[in-house]
């Protein structure tokens, strides 16, 4: 199941205790802003979670996978995320338990309840600058 921008809305309506607008109002504000940013080639650096950023990807060769036929592709902007190492320590606290010794993923096995606010939730919300990757 995916997390989509409904649910976002939701979780705020209902954790937050604003109105269904005000909050559909928020999640676009939000959006907005990170879309803004990145269009003008600007990085966005969310604490606790972790950056977005634009790189340019030049030309290159590549095949058409039904006929096999050589073609360029051309050069092009996109978007990159890279985690923040708070974030990947959080998600590694949760599901490294259903890994076996060879790497593969268990998933009969639940995930791991926490307890405690995650870190990155934590240094989100109270606005803990953590160190650039």
């Amino acid at each position: 199941m995916a997390l989509t921008k409904a649910d976002i809305v939701e979780r705020i309506y209902k954790e937050m205790g604003l109105a269904k607008k005000e909050s559909a109002e928020m999640v676009d504000c939000v959006f907005d802003i990170i879309k803004d940013t990145l269009t003008k080639g600007e990085k966005v650096k969310i604490s606790g979670f972790g950056n977005f950023s634009i790189r340019d990807k030049s030309k290159r060769m590549g095949r058409n996978p039904q006929t096999g036929e050589d073609l360029e592709i051309s050069s092009r902007r996109v978007i990159s995320y890279r985690p923040s190492q708070v974030l990947k320590d959080d998600i590694t606290n949760r599901y490294a338990h259903r890994i076996d010794d060879n790497g593969h993923e268990d998933t009969s096995i639940e995930v791991a309840e926490s307890h405690e606010t995650p870190r990155s939730l934590t240094s989100f919300r109270t606005g803990h600058k953590e160190d650039d990757d």
